[in-house]
């Protein structure tokens, strides 16, 4: 039986083994997925959950419970000898083994891009993990928290600005929707008024969110302006260092929250796989998903989809200069699907089909009750725009489970309001360790020990103190050993 490798449980890993379950006959081939996560996270709500307006649980996917038919593996792929077929396991715990493949499907997605500017690694926070999603809820909430018992001052304003550098569809999302959070929670403290907040967005460019038209950007900026958001258009952040936000325009001012969204990148762990890649570290692939050369020859029975691939767009809408694929979520889902078709079709010897996928449109949620939307030249603005993008993400949400109860979620904040709860969830132990009894300091044996005469006498020489002791023979790294996966179960 062939074995199919998946490597990353992304949008793209997620699906082609979800896909892959629905399509692969009984007994056709295996398929194991390896991600060091146990859940896929479905990235466009997490600006709600940073605003309270969905639970962290509802937007994750976990593999155990949805992918029935998929052998889960907790750990990271850190090396492939595509030639050999072999791939290197590394769990977080225990030693690393191998195991062997017959297809390899690699789907390690992104990671949040930076810059070495000072203060950045330091202080930051991304938008691209359910933890920082929750992190900067709890941050924002504590904030308030402690400004409520501050007079006017510098520390209070600090701790009311919010500061996201990236403009495109990720840092507008966040903004808004912190802003339109932190105007509710203005009317429940009393000691802070809403002029006391201070809200940043920064973007390099001359525009923001280059996924939709110039005029329905220019309307977020003025949106976003007129709910008091100070957005700054071709200001590059030179220095974060200490939360003094310094740009390239000369502004500086102070925050204790800040968020960055400027971009991603593929994944750093491909550098390892011995794949083809592009100059911006992306696996080569042609338009069926294979991948593939940099003169276009396929490599046999290795795929790749998702932003760690570079794959042609067929549809000619790709604004990026080497007119591939963005690196989006819409992309990575419909790729999947097409990837696990044409793996399928090659295993029962069929041709594979080329992705062609015309861009659906772009559609932002702007805080509770407003949004933007585009397809083609179809637009919407404010509330019809925000129905269209709850409307969107809750049927691109997968499964039903996960759809329920997201919607329910929805339904809770429109008839309760907003969960206004902070559960500090960064310091689970900080209570316990404060209160939490301790032995006493027991004395040394020989505190009040009257000296004898040994103790009085000369100790060895010189050179017998300080004679190195014998070295300890140091083992030999452990060598990667080699697994057989389990044997699936009988169905």
């Amino acid at each position: 039986m062939p074995k199919i490798l998946i490597v990353g449980g992304g949008y793209a890993g997620f699906y082609t083994a979800w896909k892959l379950e629905k399509h692969l006959r009984r007994g056709e081939a295996s398929v194991t997925l390896v991600d060091p996560l146990s859940y896929m996270t479905y990235q466009p709500f997490l600006p709600e959950v940073a605003a309270g307006s969905i639970q962290p649980r509802h937007v994750v996917v976990a593999f155990r419970r949805h992918l029935k038919k998929t052998r889960i593996v907790s750990a990271r792929i850190t090396a492939i000898d595509p030639e050999a077929k072999v791939a290197t396991f590394t769990p977080q715990d225990g030693e690393p083994w191998q195991e062997e493949y017959d297809v390899l499907v690699v789907t390690a997605g992104s990671i949040t891009r930076t810059f070495p500017i000072p203060g950045i690694a330091d202080s930051a926070f991304g938008m691209k993990n359910i933890e920082e999603a929750v992190g900067i809820r709890d941050r924002l909430m504590g904030n308030f928290n402690r400004a409520s018992n501050l007079h006017d001052s510098p520390l209070k304003r600090r701790l009311l600005n919010v500061t996201v550098v990236g403009g495109g569809f990720a840092g507008v999302e966040a903004i808004a929707e912190l802003r339109s959070l932190s105007s509710y929670l203005v009317g429940k403290y009393p000691t802070i008024d809403f002029e006391e907040t201070s809200f940043h967005l920064v973007e390099a460019m001359g525009r923001i969110m280059p996924e939709v038209s110039a005029k329905n950007a220019e309307w977020v900026v003025r949106d976003l302006e007129k709910r008091g958001v100070n957005v700054h258009l071709n200001a590059q952040l030179v220095g974060a260092e200490g939360g003094v936000i310094e740009l390239a325009t000369g502004e500086k001012f102070e925050t204790d929250l800040l968020i960055w969204t400027a971009g991603v990148m593929a994944h750093p762990s491909a550098k390892g796989f011995g794949l083809p890649q592009d100059e911006r570290g992306r696996i080569r692939a042609n338009a069926a998903l294979q991948v593939v050369t940099a003169e276009g020859a396929v490599v046999p029975g290795v795929w790749s989809a998702g932003d760690v691939a570079a794959v042609p767009d067929l549809s000619g809408s790709s604004p990026l200069p080497d007119k591939t694929c963005v690196p989006n979520a819409q992309h990575a889902v419909r790729q999947a699907k097409r990837l696990a078709k044409n793996l399928v079709a090659e295993l029962r010897g069929e041709a594979p089909i080329d992705y062609n996928h015309k861009n659906a449109g772009a559609v932002a949620g702007l805080g509770l009750y407003n949004g933007v939307m585009q397809s083609g030249r179809f637009s919407l603005r404010g509330f019809p725009a925000w129905v269209a993008h709850r409307g969107y993400h809750g049927l691109a949400m997968p499964t039903w489970e996960r759809k329920l109860r997201v919607v329910g979620d929805w339904a809770g904040n429109f008839f309760l309001k907003r969960e206004l709860a902070s559960l500090a969830l960064g310091r689970p132990r900080a209570v316990f360790q404060e209160y939490a009894l301790r032995p006493a300091a027991r004395p040394r044996a020989d505190e009040h020990a009257t000296p004898t005469v040994a103790d009085k006498a000369p100790t060895a020489s010189v050179a017998t103190a300080a004679a190195p002791a014998a070295p300890v023979a140091e083992k030999a790294p452990a060598k990667p050993r080699t697994r057989k996966p389990a044997a699936p179960k009988a169905e």
